[in-house]
């Protein structure tokens, strides 16, 4: 605690709060998480879309389009919810951000990369012509 309370509230007047944070409105606003929401359900809504009306012939094609909506979500979110952007935090956020981007593309990659391998080995003697064949 500070001998000078008067000196504690001089803070608050300048935009600043008890953590450290600079302008309290760099938080975001009803505006901001309105976008982020709307953006949201609409980027959950199309990859929801696409499987079950069955846009895309292609399985690969319908996955890649949902990996590439998920990505996007990713963003909106880190923008609008976690209020990353490249001023903020002395460039922190920037670092946080490459991090995440690299986490996301390993999680990715690495799915992919499980779930084929998964289907290729549980039971390779099995094709659909044979199981359709099954009693």
């Amino acid at each position: 605690m500070s001998a000078h309370p008067e000196a504690h509230g001089a803070h608050h007047a300048h935009g600043h709060d008890d953590h450290g944070h600079g302008d309290a409105a760099a938080h975001g606003s009803l505006k901001g998480y309105l976008i982020g929401f709307i953006l949201s359900v609409i980027l959950t809504a199309i990859p929801f879309w696409l499987v079950m009306a069955n846009v895309i012939d292609s399985a690969t094609g319908t996955a890649a389009a949902i990996m590439a909506l998920g990505v996007v979500q990713i963003i909106v979110h880190m923008i609008y919810f976690l209020h990353m952007n490249t001023r903020s935090e002395g460039g922190w956020t920037m670092l946080a951000l490459i991090f995440t981007l690299i986490l996301v593309a390993i999680t990715l990659s690495g799915s992919l990369w499980v779930m084929y391998h998964l289907n290729h080995n549980m039971m390779p003697g099995m094709s659909p012509e044979l199981m359709r064949e099954m009693p």
